[in-house]
């Protein structure tokens, strides 16, 4: 199916963006390798380049070198770009009851969890699910607003408890520290499934991209560490295979990218989320490489036919379904990887709503 109109001009900025910055960064290695300076550095550094080891104590990681303060603006824009997007195409979240909850990580970084209560009649316990934002590891967070009004929509929908999981942006914390953060947030909700009004026995957990992978990744370190039987799993766009074996840059010739550019976008990711390159390797980073997936929850994977991850999920819906697993892939046909943001605008990112709202009901039963 053809790109969807709406995504048309949206493809030029995004082509000319990625082109820009590909520029930038031959501009500063050749000014790197020119000491005259004939060539000058781009006014805003990207993503620097993940340390060559993992943060393995605690507490947080200091600030690595000149790049951070180019993050934090890079960081400020996504969110005021955020901000912009769900006045222009996504639709606001009703108003509810949300809790914010402070959870300590052994070895790690806190975790800000909030939770967003559905209203129901009554004081039945309601389901519960951990919930994981996209953002490539590195920008996003529960305060971005098309975040919290997806969750804010979802929660009041599905009839569940959300709890979104705020956890650590890299490069300043690396793997493993944020699927540790994961797993100590679900230890969390299932103590205190009682007072938050949860039933434990009906829990589940939610991930978009980045998030998809870590909430991927929690289902497996769950079940090596004899966790609580979850019931759902519900992953958006997952990258689950950061060896990147799985990339389509079919899809990036579709789009009129060019494959150097998607090929060094995507590993830009791994690098700056990743301490080493062998790390990707790894199941808790990788997910699709687990030596076994064996019980581990059902699986409702979404897909997009113009995102260049969608070998990634589907990969993973055979991988859950050859080990027994009840699991399904959808591909949604002429869209792309951010699509479930547009719902004000995009019949596909509705039907994607409603999609993951049934997907989430099933914890009712």
């Amino acid at each position: 199916m053809p790109l969807d109109p709406f995504f048309e001009e949206r493809l030029r900025v995004h082509r000319k963006h990625l082109i820009d910055k590909a520029r930038g960064a031959m501009r500063a290695r050749l000014t790197t390798l020119w000491p005259l300076g004939r060539f000058a550095a781009p006014a805003a550094a990207d993503v620097a380049p993940a340390a060559s080891a993992a943060v393995r104590g605690g507490g947080d990681r200091p600030s690595l070198g000149p790049n951070a303060r180019a993050r934090a603006r890079k960081r400020r824009a996504a969110l005021a770009w955020d901000r912009s997007e769900l006045a222009a195409v996504g639709t606001p979240g009703p108003d509810g009851r949300t809790t914010e909850h402070r959870v300590d990580v052994p070895g790690r970084p806190a975790v800000r969890i909030r939770v967003y209560h559905p209203a129901v009649p009554g004081s039945a316990a309601v389901p519960g699910v951990l919930a994981f934002f996209g953002g490539a590891f590195r920008i996003g967070g529960i305060d971005y607003p098309t975040t919290d009004a997806s969750f804010r929509r979802r929660a009041v929908d599905a009839g569940v408890a959300i709890a979104a999981v705020d956890y650590a942006l890299a490069p300043e914390q690396q793997y493993p520290a944020q699927v540790e953060q994961a797993y100590a947030a679900l230890q969390w909700l299932l103590a205190e499934a009682g007072e938050l009004g949860i039933d434990p026995g009906r829990l589940g957990v939610l991930g978009t991209s980045a998030g998809g992978s870590i909430a991927a990744a929690l289902t497996l370190m769950n079940r090596d560490r004899g966790g609580p039987a979850l019931r759902l799993q519900v992953l958006e766009v997952p990258v689950v295979d950061l060896t990147g074996e799985h990339i389509d840059l079919g899809v990036t010739r579709a789009l009129g990218i060019p494959r150097f550019i998607a090929v060094r976008e995507l590993r830009s990711v791994a690098r700056t989320y990743l301490p080493s390159k062998d790390a990707a390797r790894e199941p808790y980073a990788s997910p699709l490489r687990a030596a076994s997936h064996a019980e581990l929850p059902p699986a409702v994977i979404l897909t997009a036919e113009f995102d260049p991850l969608r070998g990634d999920g589907e990969a993973y819906a055979a991988a859950l379904r050859r080990a027994g697993v009840d699991a399904s892939a959808v591909r949604y046909l002429g869209v792309t990887h951010d699509t479930s943001i547009f719902t004000a605008v995009l019949p596909a990112a509705r039907r994607w709503h409603d999609d993951v709202v049934a997907a989430l009901r099933r914890l009712h039963a």
